[in-house]
């Protein structure tokens, strides 16, 4: 029998219609063939297992799927894929699973959030009872659903790409000639972020798929705006600031009240658009916002590519 969701062209994720190969590349980062487990070098002694010595890179999918970033500096890293994990004995599956979300591991879900997809029964009898680890054969039970509800459950508001009037795209495309085209679509992979998306809809070409970093965003924004603008008129910037007055996050606006961003570089997040009170709402606490007015396509001095 066919996998779900084979014959359909897209699946519906957060308002955006993602295809099929889409969704089935998005569950080989959810539920790589080998995935990585974090221990202390007592620990993975004390279970049995051996760590990777060799140092075997994390892809930044990867990176993104586990919050590589949570962990605690100075973890051994163990492999294991879906047949050498199942071999453990149940009580070593059990304390390898805590151990992941004590270290703030991403991917190691609690059962009672997806009992009603997966089968029960078999997430319980997976470790501990109460959390599981993603392997392929649980995610090609219902690739779509499942995927769908990763994306959706880190919390990202449905995008309104739909919502934004025709007039609303016309009147923005001399400021953002490539904003229309953009929203409403996810990434290739993990990288590309807020920054890249913003040059991007301005006319960067690619950086739509760069993780661009604050020095050339900074520098590209000093060329080609002016401080201060409007929420309700295409091109304004916004840029959230910490303390220390870093960039943050950035957005830009469509006009009419809509705006666009991506909220992190992770493959999971989308080229949203969202309406000016929703993604203002949406910045963490203890940063400010700063406005910038973006010069019209034709008269911006540093249109370039980045290096």
């Amino acid at each position: 029998m066919p996998a779900p969701g084979l014959y359909r062209a897209a699946v519906d994720v957060l308002g955006i219609a993602v295809e099929t190969s889409v969704v089935r590349r998005w569950a080989r980062w959810l539920a790589p063939a080998s995935q990585p487990f974090f221990l202390t070098a007592g620990e993975a002694v004390d279970l049995g297992l051996t760590p990777d010595r060799a140092g075997r890179d994390l892809s930044a999918e990867l990176r993104d799927t586990y919050e590589v970033w949570n962990l605690p500096t100075g973890l051994e890293v163990v492999w294991l894929d879906e047949h050498m994990f199942h071999a453990q004995a149940r009580n070593v599956r059990a304390a390898l699973v805590r151990a992941q979300v004590r270290r703030g591991r991403g991917a190691v879900p609690a059962i009672s959030d997806w009992a009603d997809i997966v089968d029960a029964q078999v997430l319980r009898e997976q470790a501990d009872g109460h959390r599981f680890v993603w392997w392929p054969t649980l995610v090609q039970t219902c690739t779509d659903a499942i995927l769908k509800r990763v994306i959706v459950s880190d919390g990202h508001l449905p995008c309104q790409r739909k919502a934004v009037p025709v007039a609303i795209w016309r009147a923005a495309a001399s400021t953002l000639p490539h904003a229309r085209a953009l929203s409403g679509t996810f990434a290739n992979g993990s990288g590309a972020n807020c920054f890249g998306t913003v040059m991007a809809a301005s006319g960067v070409q690619s950086a739509a798929e760069a993780w661009m970093h604050q020095e050339p965003f900074e520098a590209w924004l000093a060329d080609n705006s002016a401080v201060g603008g409007t929420d309700d008129l295409p091109g304004t910037v916004l840029v959230w600031r910490g303390a220390d007055r870093a960039s943050q996050h950035s957005a830009v606006t469509l006009g009419g009240g809509w705006g666009l961003h991506k909220p992190s570089q992770s493959w999971a997040t989308p080229r949203q658009v969202l309406t000016m009170h929703d993604l203002i709402r949406t910045a963490p606490p203890g940063v400010t916002l700063d406005r910038y007015s973006l010069r019209e396509a034709a008269a911006r001095t540093a249109l370039v590519e980045p290096a």
